[in-house]
């Protein structure tokens, strides 16, 4: 697309792809779409334009509302409607958190590294983050005087505390994924009160990235740490805001740390606002009418219909927005190769030959969304714009799907398990109506979120309806496709993948690793290991009288990432007076 999409324009192509679903079969939205900018904001926050779609759609304005903005005021309470409550709790190394958990964790938390507008991860909670020359051994020299909100200091001991807890090998904490993440760590050790040396097995040049761990890694104080009946609800970091309670389902609430260790530019300590509620609202419409109504003034989403409201509601005036598109998760079809049919590389290829994903886009998504050729969006090292993934092409599929039934006597069929609710029975609609067409017998079963985690992290699925991988730094894609991962859902055997994941994780050369990533991207287009659809962006919208999405600039002086696909920082959000 050559300009921005106009509310008319919007409302037409809504049209447009409502009659094309009537006439088909009366579809609707379900996949995201719009591009981001990162912010401009009144303390020098700035950052430039990246289109993360690959032609689909235009990049956004970035936040609303900061041009007309006066300085940042102190006070105020920020009602944060999130999309989800995280049931497990927040002792962080056992937690699972998708993005309503890690608003959670930016509010109470920090962590150790932080990613900027380069895509760099730099120190944060930590002063630096230094490497050997061969990247097998890590210094981690954390900032002196930062307390956590029981008044403890923040010291190399306990940091080494937190990492041996996230990779399994403290007594007092019993992570299930986390252990995986960081099997590549041999020892940890405190070489003075404010630095923890950390030898690998191995090279591992993107350390950095994993410090941060898309938001979920935060520095935990020793008394949650050694809280063996209480740590997953009775929170303590160093971060923004000072935990006061939880009551499940309806409000997270935390109150202005007075000794946060960043300060504002008006030279007191951030963050501006006095407390917050993060509030789980599950359906996005009672979201967008909860701040429209004044019950909540910040709120996140990725529902293509709500981002499309909010947008006429910006233009309106009536709320501040940002869309963001940057280091977008990917959506996909999610393939169990450890069972039939799809551990058979042509029923995978005739999955993907078969679904026309471009009529998906435009039928389910008034055709906004970047088509997704591979799992990495533009702007993140590995991407390419044709890495060879198969498109549609029905004739094909139908002499793959023949070739399979005469070797086994039946077509490949399946059940995929789709998001419940009207959004997710049109997806299922949809491809089921596009794979029969080539043969495939395909039963839709909906299920909540919680149980296709658990039916993922135990195998027991054919395909699912996925979105994942945020667009950071490609190692951090390593557990979720490595050969015996237990969060390689999709059972993935590959050795090359192996291969090539292992030499990006060695390799500290950027143009090497984006060679190598780059493989790594043609090798799933090759074995289509899942069937990739269209990237996902986030939107963050505020009262028209909340500013400071991105917040300010980071501790070294760049500028902090555009990306909201794993939650954002809370420190610079301020309400008008």
């Amino acid at each position: 697309m050559d300009r921005p999409l106009t509310a008319a324009h919007r409302r037409s192509r809504r049209r447009g792809a409502h009659r094309a679903a009537a006439v088909a079969l009366t579809l609707g939205l379900v996949l995201a779409g719009c591009g981001g900018k990162k912010l401009s904001d009144e303390e020098g926050s700035t950052a430039d334009t990246k289109d993360s779609s690959t032609g689909a759609i235009e990049a956004g304005d970035g936040e609303s509302g900061l041009a007309d903005a006066e300085k940042p005021v102190r006070g105020g309470t920020i009602k944060y409607g999130v999309a989800a409550e995280t049931s497990g709790g927040f002792c962080l190394p056992e937690a699972q958190l998708a993005i309503s958990g890690e608003v959670v964790v930016r509010a109470i938390y920090d962590t150790l590294t932080i990613p900027n507008s380069e895509g760099e991860y730099v120190p944060y909670l930590a002063e630096s983050v230094t490497p050997n020359d061969d990247f097998t051994q890590w210094d981690i020299k954390v900032r002196d005087g930062v307390k956590f909100h029981d008044g403890s200091a923040l010291t190399a001991e306990v940091v080494k505390n937190n990492l041996d807890a996230y990779r399994g090998t403290y007594p007092a904490r019993k992570p299930l994924l986390f252990p995986f993440v960081f099997e590549d760590i041999d020892t940890i050790d405190v070489t003075d009160p404010l630095t923890v040396r950390v030898t690998m097995k191995k090279p591992w040049a993107s350390f950095p990235a994993f410090l941060y761990g898309s938001s979920r890694v935060g520095i935990v104080a020793q008394a949650q740490l050694d809280d063996t009946k209480t740590c997953d609800r009775k929170l303590i970091g160093t971060g923004p805001f000072e935990f006061e309670s939880w009551t499940p389902n309806v409000a997270l609430k935390g109150k202005r740390n007075p000794a946060y260790w960043q300060d504002a530019p008006d030279g007191n300590p951030l963050p501006y606002a006095d407390a917050i509620e993060i509030r789980p609202m599950p359906e996005p419409e009672v979201r967008r009418n909860s701040l429209l109504g004044g019950d909540l003034n910040v709120m996140h989403t990725d529902e293509p219909e709500i981002i499309g409201d909010l947008t006429e509601e910006r233009d309106a005036g009536k709320v501040n927005l940002l869309v963001s598109a940057e280091q977008a998760e990917v959506q996909y079809l999610l393939l169990n190769a450890g069972r039939a049919p799809f551990d058979d590389e042509r029923v995978r290829k005739a999955t993907a030959l078969a679904l026309d994903r471009d009529q998906m886009i435009e039928i389910l998504s008034d055709g906004l969304p970047p088509k997704a050729n591979g799992p990495f969006p533009n702007g993140t090292m590995g991407y390419l714009a044709d890495p060879g993934f198969p498109d549609h092409d029905l004739p094909e599929a139908k002499r793959l799907v023949a070739a399979y039934r005469a070797d086994t006597g039946s077509a490949p069929s399946f059940t995929l398990i789709i998001n419940p609710g009207s959004a997710g029975s049109r997806y299922g609609d949809l491809v089921q109506e596009q794979l029969s067409q080539a043969g495939f017998s395909v039963r839709v079963v909906p299920e909540d979120e919680a149980k296709q985690i658990n039916d993922a992290i135990a195998g027991q699925f054919q395909a699912i309806q996925w979105r994942n991988h945020p667009g950071e730094d490609p190692d951090t894609q390593y557990t979720w496709w490595h050969t015996g991962s237990p969060v390689n859902f999709g059972r993935i055997d590959d050795p090359e993948i192996d291969r090539l994941l292992d030499a990006g994780r060695a390799e500290g050369d950027p143009a090497a690793r984006t060679k190598i990533y780059e493989d790594l991207n043609r090798q799933f287009a090759t074995k289509v290991w899942n069937v990739w659809v269209s990237f996902a962006p986030w939107a963050v919208a505020e009262a028209p009288d909340v500013h400071g999405i991105l917040g300010p600039d980071l501790p070294d002086g760049s500028k902090p990432s555009g990306s909201v696909s794993t939650a954002h920082s809370l420190l610079g959000l301020w309400i008008a007076s």
